[in-house]
């Protein structure tokens, strides 16, 4: 069944903090994957980036693919019955706790974000199988200790937990602190748990140029990275087969086309030792 905050914000409350004169990164994404929820200011960002750079379309599509993948792998091969998914944005479609509980109908997982769209969409968002459980929690990735406790509600924190972290850590403008913030994160999560990121990456001209047009709008800007310093991300923790890759490359199934062109998002999953 389906946790819910135990302090929820109203309908009005939620209203007022959408603002629907910016673009929004959630929004952003959403209108990339091929979803409902975003505004006109949305799409016509999107269409600029698209005129510059055509590829990012990709960078979003196969970036939800390869969370799929992953998901199936956790809830499937490594065993893992608890998800702790930050930065989740708008609902599309095989959402984490959809792919994890299709796997395990007893998987738990608790969404985290704090975009006002998403909240308003939480209600759509939390549902469950009858044997396991779904949470959202409305709060902020600059928050751990916060993070933590209000998912211990929901997973028990002596057990192990995948922390997915997917297209969120580029809005951390240091990538020090962005570490920080992982490390943080994993000192509350016991031995034999896991993590899952994946982010754009700045490996290619055009990637770069869409970043750089991207923030010099008054959305919230997002940072593409080397594929190093996604990989420091993992730091301490053993990689998963096949280690730090283009998301197309971490474990494909065997009928799935190669891209012509590289994709500019790396990816990865590491275990806790």
């Amino acid at each position: 069944m389906p946790d819910r905050d135990p302090a929820p914000l109203s309908a009005a409350e939620i209203h007022a903090r959408i603002d629907t004169s910016k673009p929004h990164s959630a929004r952003f994404w959403n209108y990339f994957v091929g979803g409902k929820d975003y505004y006109e200011v949305d799409r016509e960002l999107g269409d600029q980036i698209k005129a510059i750079f055509p590829g990012l379309v990709d960078v979003a599509r196969t970036s939800r693919h390869f969370l799929g993948r992953a998901v199936r792998y956790l809830a499937g091969e490594a065993g893992v019955r608890q998800f702790l998914d930050i930065g989740t944005g708008l609902p599309t479609g095989d959402n984490t706790h959809q792919v994890a509980q299709h796997v395990a109908p007893d998987s738990r997982i608790v969404y985290v974000d704090n975009d006002p769209l998403v909240l308003a969409h939480a209600r759509a968002l939390l549902t469950s199988t009858p044997e396991g459980r779904t949470a959202y929690i409305d709060a902020d990735l600059y928050a751990p200790d916060t993070i933590l406790e209000a998912a211990s509600a929901t997973l028990d924190l002596s057990r192990p937990v995948a922390l997915m972290i997917l297209n969120t850590l580029g809005h951390v403008a240091d990538h020090d602190r962005a570490r920080s913030l992982i490390n943080d994160l994993m000192a509350g999560l016991p031995s034999g748990s896991y993590l899952t990121i994946c982010d754009g990456t700045a490996t290619s001209e055009g990637m770069i140029a869409a970043s750089e047009a991207y923030n010099k709008s008054d959305a919230v800007p997002y940072y593409v990275r080397s594929v190093e310093e996604i990989a420091g991300y993992f730091y301490g923790l053993d990689l998963v087969a096949p280690g730090i890759v283009p998301v197309t490359d971490w474990r494909p199934a065997p009928d799935t086309p190669k891209p012509t062109d590289p994709v500019d998002a790396y990816g990865g999953v590491g275990r806790k030792p």
